[in-house]
């Protein structure tokens, strides 16, 4: 599929003018035409304001060797940053930089492996069937300190609970991080609805509204830089690691979804006298086929690493579980499916994945794994009601339901297998992602750990 130049991006003349005196009213000096790498984290090069025009039309270029996980040799041509510029932001703990999205080209046309042409593409499938892709992310993340002499613990210095959530006092001890980045956030215009202290000691949760798939991908991995640069203002830092202790719950970001009518932005997902009373629509079954069969591909992508597998089980929280899925199904207001309708109906939330995704190419996959569902007008069968958690392995093979990757092995090899990840993710993308995922489980797989030294080193 091929991209056309996106107007949002550039711009007309004027519209160019009256951004950079806006930008210059506000106090900024420089700008960062900023995009991802293969985890998602930000890239970019600081232009003075004085440069926003050349900016805009592509000056900045950048070596794709340089970067980790981006296809490109030392002797290939240098990609491009086009900034889209209605995703102008200006930094809320640093007023004098403005932060814009872009998309990467390379030699005048949209690079393949770029991560936000890639959820883009698909996008564009969605918009030719007549869908709007909305997308809600719950970010749960740590704050934490680190200790003199090694280690870290989290900021509160009260006594540890063995069920920690929804902790008053502990949020009250987080205040200051947390009311200066929901402060930002509201700010910018996101709509924080609600926040707590979640499972684990040190743990929040932040939820703000919905937007387009594309919009919250672009909030997604602002956030995650703004949480780490507000919290290092503080003395602590703002962790993103899906599992930081066995004992304690990991972080998810659990994926909420729906397709609306391009004309009118209607959720059609939504249906009230759903026979299967979950209050979701035919449309919405379809998509969640999808996304069934091709769960343990998805997974390679919204649980990316290695450590994520480590929060794919069903115990080991104080709490008594872990609260995130290992099997591959779904059912209603039922927190142990891999995917959940909850109890107001007309969205689909996927709670297999992380806060570590790279959420351009996790929404990419997943959307086009719910599209092909309904192309296909696939059924995903009856919804699960009971607690996933408590049944067998015989149980479980009788109702023809598979269990998630297990490792990132597993996943990479799912990914690997399966056709859609080569037609999301372009044959370039799709090759480095798996290589280097692959190195990255066989460096964690031959490295010898301190688990390992305690159990063997004087056992025979």
């Amino acid at each position: 599929m091929t991209l056309t130049y996106p107007a949002r991006v550039s711009g007309s003349t004027s519209e160019r003018i009256s951004l950079k005196a806006r930008l210059k009213e506000q106090g900024v000096k420089y700008v960062l035409a900023s995009y991802v790498d293969l985890h998602g984290m930000c890239k970019a090069k600081m232009v003075p304001l004085t440069h926003l025009d050349n900016m805009l039309e592509g000056s900045e270029l950048f070596t794709g060797a340089a970067l980790e996980g981006i296809p490109q040799s030392i002797n290939d041509d240098e990609v491009a940053a086009y900034p889209d510029r209605d995703s102008a932001t200006i930094l809320p703990w640093n007023r004098e930089v403005a932060w814009f999205a872009s998309d990467l080209y390379l030699q005048g046309k949209p690079f393949e492996s770029c991560s936000r042409n890639i959820l883009k593409r698909v996008v564009q499938q969605a918009t030719e069937m007549g869908f709007i892709c909305n997308l809600g992310v719950e970010t749960e993340f740590f704050i934490l300190k680190d200790r003199e002499g090694g280690g870290f613990s989290a900021v509160s210095d009260r006594d540890s609970l063995v069920k920690a959530a929804y902790d008053v006092p502990t949020l009250l001890d987080n205040y200051a991080v947390i009311d200066q980045l929901v402060t930002a956030m509201n700010e910018l215009g996101w709509d924080v609805y609600s926040f707590d202290h979640e499972d684990a000691q040190g743990q929040f949760e932040i939820d703000f509204n919905y937007s387009d798939a594309l919009t919250m991908a672009d909030r997604f991995t602002f956030f995650r830089l703004m949480a780490k640069e507000i919290a290092r203002q503080h003395g602590y830092f703002a962790s993103f690691m899906p599992k930081l202790a066995a004992d304690r719950t990991g972080s998810g970001a659990h994926y909420n979804m729906s397709l609306g009518d391009l004309e009118t932005g209607k959720n059609l997902f939504v249906e009230f006298n759903d026979a299967r009373g979950c209050k979701l629509s035919t449309l919405g079954y379809q998509f969640i086929a999808g996304i069934l069969r091709h769960a343990p591909a998805i997974c390679a992508v919204t649980c990316p690493t290695v450590n994520s597998y480590k929060r794919l089980v069903r115990q080991g929280a104080m709490s008594g579980s872990t609260w995130a899925p290992v099997y591959i199904c779904y059912g209603g207001n039922n927190r142990t499916n891999m995917l959940r309708i909850p109890s107001a109906g007309g969205r689909v939330e996927c709670r297999a994945a992380d806060i570590s995704t790279n959420l351009y190419l996790g929404a990419a996959m997943m959307l086009a794994a719910g599209l092909e569902g309904i192309r296909e007008q696939l059924d995903p069968g009856e919804p699960h009601t009971e607690n996933m958690y408590d049944c067998t392995l015989d149980e479980l093979k009788v109702r023809g339901i598979e269990m998630l990757p297990r490792t990132l092995d597993e996943a990479v090899t799912a990914f690997a297998a399966d056709p859609l990840s080569k037609t999301v993710m372009g044959s370039s993308m799709y090759r480095a992602f798996i290589d280097y995922k692959l190195n990255e489980w066989e460096e964690y797989h031959n490295h010898v750990s301190d688990w390992e030294i305690q159990r063997y080193l004087k056992f025979f």
